[in-house]
């Protein structure tokens, strides 16, 4: 979806559409199976909409669409899984419907209902933009937990928007300006925390949010849902921890409720199927859907040819398991040289989540057989997996009676191996006694030791330049959500906040901006069920002595998952999407990473200060100390300034 609201009626009827249908053409992968634009040349409104196609194939889906009366139009990204409901709802109030799309329920209910009052009855994962005819009047809305991207800006009398940057980029009456402070915190994080983006004057709308501007041009932002109010009555008011016998009622109103999210998620009129790795959130959703299906379950998972991250063998038992039908691809050094040039078209702002290699690889092995596929992104997020989320508490009950320059020294000694010396001690390990990516472990447990408390330790654990503002001259820093951790003052508990705060930022910005982009960008859907609101608000009433017991994160999701697959197929630690970055970095990529790094590459246009970058690249060559995380937040910054011509 795109568009462009002429505040001041500056452009022509055909410019008007000829900017927007460029707009919407940058959009051409999220949609290939239709195009449809729409204009008010009076009121200087137009937007566009590409559609990929999955509920209700026919002509009866385009978009934009006009409401019955006439009085609507809308535009979205998306799908609505409790619209058969509403639709009967307004069909018993008189409502006759073309068709049987998610978009036009979606629409008739703003119409009937108001905006407002339908978004908060919705349950699905959308962004869009309404035009109300007669108040002259555009409203944008993005999901609760921010699934869909959405992003707007004003500028000169116009106020853009759409669901990449790349559709506003393509808009030929804005001027793109690289945003120095958003540099900084983008090298900071590996992502652009929202609402910023990495262009001035362009914004992400936040979850939860509508965005309203009228015939004054002036924005009003209002939140009809917001996770920090749900996670402090979830814990003002938790579930009583009764499961010793393994059936307490907190537990027994999860699995229904996961059952309902993820069948509401099968409906398609194009084939499903589920991105499988080995992990405990994934696993479960693959377990609840094949429970609900009369044939076996697609299932797709990428395998890494470095055993330590490589979860496909642990995949392909639970496959067997459940009776699916399993695919898998075995990720090559070959394949990631082939794939970071597509990076920065694919992410049109900087975004250095390396895991975005095997996330798109997995997106396009799933979409060479289905057009919708169900993933377990979010468990960590609300039910408290990180090993971030206990960290700083459990170190910091440990070290705070140390004296902080005995705990410099302690840090200093544990950072003199370096990570692949650490791997290679762990490798000498009987299987097991063997912990996985050790390495990785202790750089971030030395890298928090000398620090005063859990919210500073969570803070660090999630910064990869720690001195990014003195990588970009002129640069100021900017506080995020992540480090004002006074929003989450009511929260007495680190567990909590450090679990807040990353629902909050890294949720949206990285993990669902990654999927999207991978995704989306081979046309497949990528649905969310563990972040169905109704289980996020369920998660948050979860006590903590619930959430972490035995020894064991997301007790829960387990507790549901032994249900349905053995636990020796799924208590095994987790390495998630992680790729082996700080070895290809030497290997495969290293021609391609020195071309990016070099002092003139980086020193061209002032916008980096080059030393700094350089020691560390130089360190990481030599195999000193491994930089790879933060060599990669440099690297996708300088492949998408060339490719954007920035």
């Amino acid at each position: 979806m795109a568009g462009l609201l002429d505040l001041e009626g500056r452009l022509s009827p055909d410019l008007l559409s000829d900017s927007v249908a460029a707009m919407t053409t940058a959009l051409c992968r999220r949609g290939p199976d239709d195009e449809g634009l729409w204009q008010d040349e009076a009121a200087g409104i137009a937007l566009g909409h590409r559609r990929l196609a999955i509920i209700d194939l026919s002509p009866a889906g385009h978009e934009p669409m006009v409401s019955a009366d006439g009085r609507l139009v809308l535009t979205y990204n998306g799908e609505i899984y409790n619209y058969r409901e509403l639709r009967r709802e307004l069909e018993e109030d008189g409502v006759v419907f073309r068709g049987d799309c998610d978009a036009e329920v979606m629409l008739e209910g703003f119409a009937r209902w108001g905006i407002s009052t339908t978004v908060q009855r919705l349950i699905g994962m959308f962004a869009f933009a309404v035009w109300d005819r007669r108040e002259r009047r555009l409203t944008l809305g993005r999901d609760r937990m921010g699934v869909k991207p959405l992003y707007w800006g004003k500028s000169d009398g116009l106020v853009l928007f759409g669901s990449e940057l790349k559709a506003l980029a393509a808009c030929p009456h804005w001027t793109r300006e690289i945003d120095r402070d958003s540099v900084a915190a983008y090298l900071r994080h590996a992502y652009v925390p929202a609402p910023h983006t990495i262009y001035r004057r362009i914004e992400k709308l936040p979850p939860g949010c509508l965005l309203e501007i009228g015939q004054d041009g002036a924005p009003h932002l209002t939140r009809y849902w917001d996770l920090r109010e749900v996670a402090a009555a979830g814990i003002a008011d938790p579930l009583p921890d009764d499961a010793s016998s393994g059936s307490g009622a907190a537990l027994a109103l999860l699995e229904p409720l996961l059952r309902d999210a993820v069948s509401r998620r099968m409906v398609a009129d194009v084939p499903l199927g589920v991105l499988l790795s080995g992990g405990i959130d994934s696993a479960v959703v693959t377990a609840l859907m094949q429970q609900a299906s009369d044939r076996p379950v697609r299932s797709f998972t990428i395998g890494f040819q470095d055993s330590d991250l490589d979860e496909a063998p642990l995949a392909g038992a639970i496959a067997r398991h459940l009776g699916t039908d399993h695919t898998q691809l075995y990720l090559t050094e070959s394949d990631a040289r082939n794939t970071v040039p597509e990076l920065p078209d694919l992410y049109d702002e900087p975004f250095a989540d390396a895991s975005q290699i095997p996330t798109l690889l997995v997106s396009r092995l799933a979409r060479q057989q289905v057009t919708v596929a169900l993933s377990g992104d979010g468990g960590d997020e609300l039910f408290g997996g990180y090993h971030r989320h206990r960290i700083g508490e459990a170190v910091w009950d440990r070290v705070s009676s140390v004296p902080r320059p005995m705990r410099q020294v302690a840090s200093a000694l544990l950072k003199m191996p370096s990570s692949g010396a650490w791997s290679k001690l762990a490798g000498a390990l009987p299987d097991r006694y063997r912990p996985p990516m050790l390495g990785d472990k202790v750089g971030k447990l030395a890298s928090v030791l000398p620090l005063d408390g859990p919210d500073d330790m969570y803070r660090r654990l999630i910064t990869h330049w720690p001195a990014a503002e003195g990588l970009v001259p002129g640069a100021s820093r900017r506080s995020t959500a992540a480090e004002e951790l006074g929003i989450a003052a009511g929260m007495a508990d680190p567990f909590h906040r450090a679990r807040l705060m990353d629902a909050l930022t890294y949720l949206p910005d990285d993990v669902l901006a990654k999927v999207d982009r991978a995704s989306m960008g081979c046309g497949l859907e990528v649905r969310v069920p563990l972040l169905d609101h109704r289980v996020a608000e369920l998660a948050w009433r979860l006590p903590k002595s619930l959430l972490h017991r035995e020894g064991r994160s997301k007790w829960p999701l387990r507790h549901v998952l032994e249900r349905h697959v053995p636990r020796a197929l799924f208590e095994r630690p987790k390495a998630g999407f992680s790729v082996p970055l700080d070895g290809w970095l030497r290997g495969p990529l290293r021609d391609w990473a020195e071309s990016l790094l070099g002092a003139e590459s980086l020193s061209a246009d002032g916008l980096l200060e080059s030393r700094p970058i350089r020691a560390a690249w130089h360190e990481h060559l030599a195999g000193t100390r491994d930089h790879g995380s933060r060599l990669w937040a440099v690297l996708m910054l300088q492949a998408w300034r060339q490719r954007w011509e920035l």
